[in-house]
């Protein structure tokens, strides 16, 4: 067994543990990952096989796949005895919103304006606020939230209906402002996955991947590990981040076993037959590699 499938083996033994595994959000993470970049369709056998060597079985996987169609994720198709399974519409839009914060180089850009939103008296604030801290805001009081505008921010939309809001940037940003998110959390999970992928890390500076399945396998698992922190992040630009954010460390070494990752599982995805990459510019940028 090679350095790589050693590590990959750990990784998939620490998936398993867990509890139990959500099959359909690890296939989620290979669309969104793997198939979406190449037109958001792919046979059932591409799944099979990246699932199976993650240790997921065909019945799991059947079931996963039939709940993604439920909720309008994922369609299947028929192309003669095979089949397809293709983005939805639904899953198109999630995957759009979430990859630009997945694949980021790093914390979001800010020009250092803040909004501040309250809820008037005849607005239930409890519903409000738990929409609103969906969106990345932050409790100031019992009526009232307060976030960084970036880069990145989600679209407040719907959720400022009937608020008072308030955007400027003010002269002076107040000490201790990231103290309004709770970070723990977050900085252990960051803290976590880089402990986590360090021996993958090291096995593919030392050689590369073998078996291109691999590859594709061990990439699939340190999306699905990341993007179960960062979807969760509050997104906090680097200004106010706390000294020695962990989360630098871990988007590094996500950074460095992408780009190791990168062109073995992309062969692997053309020998199992997926249409080329529909912008090939886009995908060499994920994590500011093209930059590096």
């Amino acid at each position: 067994m090679s350095p790589v499938q050693t590590a990959l083996k750990g990784l998939v033994a620490d998936l398993h543990e867990r509890g139990r595994l959500r099959v359909w959000s690890l296939v989620i993470t290979f669309f969104g990952d793997a198939v979406a970049p190449r037109g958001g369709r792919v046979a059932l056998a591409v799944l099979q096989d990246v699932m199976g060597r993650l240790g997921v079985e065909a019945g799991a996987l059947r079931t996963a796949l039939s709940r993604l169609a439920a909720d309008q994720w994922v369609m299947r198709e028929r192309a003669g005895r095979n089949s397809l399974y293709a983005l939805d519409g639904h899953g198109r839009h999630a995957f759009d919103q979430a990859t630009r914060l997945i694949y980021a180089p790093g914390p979001p850009d800010w020009d250092g304006t803040l909004t501040a939103v309250v809820a008037p008296p005849g607005i239930e604030a409890r519903e409000a606020g738990r929409a609103l801290e969906a969106l990345g805001f932050a409790p100031t009081g019992p009526a009232s939230w307060l976030r960084p505008e970036t880069a990145q921010s989600a679209d407040a939309g719907g959720a400022l209906a009937g608020l008072l809001v308030l955007s400027e940037r003010p002269a002076v940003v107040p000490p201790g402002l990231a103290d309004l998110w709770d970070l723990a959390p977050t900085a252990a999970a960051y803290a976590a996955f880089r402990d986590a992928m360090a021996p993958l890390l090291a096995s593919l500076e030392a050689s590369e991947p073998a078996c291109l399945l691999d590859a594709a396998a061990a990439r699939t698992l340190l999306v699905h590990d990341w993007r179960r922190i960062v979807l969760h992040d509050p997104g906090l630009p680097a200004e106010l981040l706390p000294p020695a954010w962990p989360g630098d460390a871990a988007r590094d070494v996500a950074r460095r076993i992408y780009g190791h990752l990168s062109r073995p599982s992309e062969a692997w995805l053309d020998r199992a037959g997926l249409p080329p990459l529909v912008d090939s510019a886009a995908f060499a940028s994920r994590f500011g590699l093209a930059d590096a």
